[in-house]
């Protein structure tokens, strides 16, 4: 219950900052361009808190569903304008003030990124070492002929202190379906180039597949194949398995680690087993039947049991990834151009079908990764934020009627031809623009409630 309630917490936390900021930018170039705003509204319905003040008597509220927001300005096509104040609505100012104040939205919010990421890179980020576990036959990570126990140290030249900077620095390379230059510290400590190649990808880029994709996985420490939980009424409970019991193998397959045993029991969904086992210094056979459960649309294997022990990474796998105030700003700002350039990337690949319609994603899944940023820590949920911020940033600039992007298409038209696009198209646009949201959103919530039931 209670991480459900953070979870809601730091998702309407969230929202309302990047809504806020959003909306915020509209608000603030409107009037300093002179227009009169009306109302500052962050979120929809009915009103929670609501405050007018200033010369111009602005209505600030917070209303009570917090998907969105508006900045309401004085507008003849929404209501009579008195004379005097005609030249303050929104509909009278010059074509360029008016594109000046729908941009000003978006680009709040890119602004809003490169803040959130300074300040993370200050607090500064703890992470583990990009250090390679697993290898993969016949995967690109094996013919580029990385080895197990290699430290990744730089991607391109772009220096991977942690997991997290080495995987935005691979991502690009596979949506564009490149090759990319890594430099790796071998278990011996030789210094080494490797070239990882992915022109020949045939595999869809998506969430889960990453490592897959490459073909290593993240070193792991070991767990012990050893039982420390059973459930009721599972396979491993009717073969009559108990806590403490330690895996020494199945069938005619040696188990190594409790990685191993998940990896050999997953593959084989619904099939008999023999698990030889140690049990106070005895040796015992055991046959079950596996049951099977559903991850990812694939059925696995589950024979009901769970390890007596947590992975602890080593002190010194761990790295706190910190930079100085100065040099935040270059860091931040290089984060926010490549994560734009990468998301409009993932959207024009998602139109050519290159990439799969899975990745997007809707506010459930959008408030599940809220609630984990944030009992992550605040530089987490800091880079959350600047995620999300560039993503609607990109997504308000995209030229769909009802979208800030739409109506700054109308204004290049208008530049273009003198004169503004007549109502009849803004309408028209309008009701496309809904319908293609509405589409959008409706996958979108597909695919997050995909993914709960998958998991």
């Amino acid at each position: 219950m209670l991480d459900f309630l953070q979870i809601i917490f730091s998702f309407i936390l969230a929202i309302s900052i990047l809504i806020a900021v959003h909306e915020f930018g509209h608000f603030w170039v409107a009037r300093k361009m002179g227009v009169k705003v009306l109302r500052y509204s962050i979120g929809f319905g009915k009103p929670l808190w609501k405050k007018t003040s200033g010369v111009d008597q602005t209505e600030y509220v917070i209303a009570s569903i917090p998907l969105g927001g508006y900045v309401k300005m004085l507008d003849e096509r929404e209501g009579e304008v008195k004379d005097e104040e005609r030249h303050r609505a929104f509909n009278n100012q010059p074509v360029s003030k008016r594109f000046a104040i729908v941009f000003a939205g978006p680009a709040f919010n890119f602004i809003f990124a490169i803040l959130a990421y300074w300040l993370m890179f200050v607090i500064g980020v703890t992470g583990i070492k990009p250090v390679v576990g697993e290898i993969t036959a016949d995967t690109p990570a094996a013919y580029a002929e990385f080895k197990p126990g290699e430290e990744i140290i730089a991607v391109n030249g772009k220096s991977t202190p942690i997991w997290d900077v080495a995987m935005q620095a691979f991502l690009p390379a596979m949506l564009k379906h490149d090759e990319l230059k890594v430099d790796v510290i071998t278990s011996t400590g030789l210094s080494i180039t490797r070239k990882l190649d992915f022109t020949d990808l045939k595999e869809e880029v998506e969430p889960d597949a990453f490592f897959k994709i490459i073909g290593f996985y993240p070193w792991r420490p070991t767990i012990s194949a050893t039982v420390g939980q059973v459930l009721e009424n599972s396979p491993a409970n009717k073969a009559g398995l108990q806590k403490g019991d330690r895996i020494l193998a199945i069938d005619d397959r040696a188990i190594k680690d409790w990685f191993d045993l998940v990896e050999y029991v997953s593959a084989r969904p619904n099939k008999g087993m023999r698990l030889y086992i140690e049990r106070n210094g005895k040796q015992l056979e055991k046959t079950l039947i596996t049951g099977q459960a559903t991850l990812n649309k694939k059925v696995i294997g589950r024979i009901g049991i769970g390890p007596n022990q947590a992975g602890q990474y080593p002190a010194d796998m761990k790295i706190h990834h910190q930079y100085g105030v100065v040099d935040a700003v270059g860091q931040s700002l290089l984060n926010t151009w490549d994560n734009t350039a990468l998301m409009l990337n993932m959207l024009w690949k998602i139109v050519l079908g290159e990439v799969s319609l899975k990745n997007l994603s809707g506010p459930i899944n959008i408030a599940v990764y809220a609630g984990q940023s944030a009992s992550a820590g605040i530089a987490r949920f800091l880079d959350f934020l600047a995620i999300v911020s560039i993503s609607l940033g990109v997504l308000n600039l995209l030229p769909i009627p009802i979208l800030d992007g739409g109506h700054l298409m109308y204004y290049i038209v208008e530049i273009f031809k003198g004169r503004p696009v007549s109502e009849k198209t803004e309408e028209l646009g309008q009701r496309i623009g809904i319908a293609f949201l509405i589409m959008l959103m409706s996958l979108a919530f597909y695919n997050d409630i995909a993914r709960l039931l998958n998991n």
